[in-house]
């Protein structure tokens, strides 16, 4: 007789004082910045900490003026680096400014896609931009939670946001900035039952004891925010591990933009293209691709086409149609995955400019995705996380299986 398999998955979050994190907030708070003037700004905007010190650099091309040091200083200030005594402060650290303007040559390519200079796009029907690089991206979605994302990251990038919270509100008034959190949650075959650990390392004040800080983590953090249903006796709890943790952020560890993308996707439950998100403009289908691919995958989750649904593009630079479009359903679509790729490309506009439309990707909302995750918002309001297009791929698909059935 067949017996269920079970097995165990994790994901990783951290918070908005993780160096790295710090960097993805300062590149996004740019972006935003100019989007605010200058909706239609080519911006690749690259963060680095240390010790004391911000390195602001990257390819930024605008008309627009923007106060680059107070945004940084402000960012900064905002996420709790206001006392020297953390090792980082806002308003003394050093900032080195480094930034240029787009390549000219990457500018030709994504000014005017490759198919309108060869005739082959009407320019009138949408703008004739081609993708601002070649690359891979992937989009992901499941029913385990209600906003169809993966439970361990859901439930990582929630303890998250909860740390920062009791943090911020004086609730655990000991706690720092710098933050890790991890999740292993127990499956059963393809079901998630039970979380099998958590691990929280919280930066602290020097003077808090271990325990102290254990009891309050449980009953202020974990008990918020994980359901008692999926916790049990044999849970394991692993809370500031090494004993200690005061020196962090960027004094502990230096910091870049774009590497927690694991972290800003879905833990590591779906393949990744390898491209970060924060301080690109939506040109660069680095982010808007993958934004897209989530996009589509939710709303074939949603229309109920497949519980488990994986959407890949690739595009080459200064080409606006996509290389390719597949599609893995883990053998849970009701159609042929075939079939699926056919409504996509009937339904969503996949070159970049279509992207850019159908998700309204020029407007200041980027800064809010540089912590607790890009996918799976329900805190905020991201038009990629939006469903509305459910409905009419849920009738496609009922026509299509009355069609392979014979009515």
């Amino acid at each position: 007789m067949f017996k269920e398999q079970r097995h165990l998955f994790t994901s990783e979050s951290v918070t908005e004082g993780h160096p790295d994190k710090m960097c993805d907030q300062i590149s996004d708070a740019v972006l935003d910045a100019i989007f605010e003037k200058d909706p239609n700004a080519r911006v690749a905007c690259e963060s680095s900490v240390s010790s004391d010190l911000v390195v602001l650099s990257g390819e930024i091309t605008t008309d627009s003026k923007v106060d680059f040091l107070e945004i940084v200083r402000e960012t900064i200030r905002n996420i709790g680096y206001t006392n020297t005594e953390y090792g980082f402060d806002a308003d003394t650290c050093k900032i080195l400014i480094a930034l240029n303007k787009q390549s000219s040559d990457i500018a030709m390519g994504v000014n005017k896609a490759l198919e309108a200079r060869e005739g082959l796009m009407n320019e009138d029907e949408i703008e004739a931009i081609g993708a601002g690089d070649q690359g891979l991206m992937f989009g992901f979605a499941c029913n385990e939670t209600q906003e169809l994302m993966p439970l361990p990251i859901s439930l990582s990038n929630n303890l998250a946001k909860r740390l920062t919270k009791v943090r911020k509100n004086g609730m655990i008034s000991y706690l720092r900035p710098d933050g890790k959190v991890q999740v292993t949650v127990e499956y059963e075959d393809v079901k998630p039952v039970r979380i099998d650990t958590i691990v929280i390392s919280a930066q602290h004040d020097p003077e808090v004891e271990l325990e102290q800080i254990k009891k309050d983590l449980l009953r202020h953090v974990i008990a918020h925010v994980v359901p008692t249903k999926l916790i049990d006796d044999n849970t394991k709890y692993f809370i500031n591990p090494t004993g200690r943790f005061v020196i962090g952020g960027p004094k502990g560890d230096a910091g870049l933009t774009g590497r927690k993308i694991i972290v800003d996707t879905y833990g590591g439950f779906s393949r990744h293209g390898g491209g970060a998100f924060s301080g690109k403009d939506p040109t660069k289908v680095d982010r808007s691709a993958a934004y897209a691919a989530r996009y589509v995958a939710k709303n074939i989750v949603a229309a109920g086409i497949a519980e488990k649904c994986e959407v890949q593009l690739a595009y080459s630079i200064g080409v606006a149609t996509p290389v390719s479009i597949a599609v893995e359903t883990f053998g849970t679509g009701k159609i042929e995955e075939k079939k699926i790729v056919q409504l996509i490309r009937k339904y969503f506009d996949l070159r970049p400019a279509g992207i850019i439309q159908m998700l309204n990707l020029r407007q200041p909302i980027y800064f809010q995705t540089a912590c607790y995750g890009h996918f799976g918002r329900s805190d905020i309001k991201l038009p990629w996380e939006n469903t509305d297009k459910a409905e009419i791929l849920k009738k496609e698909t009922k026509r299509i299986s009355e069609e392979d059935e014979g009515f």
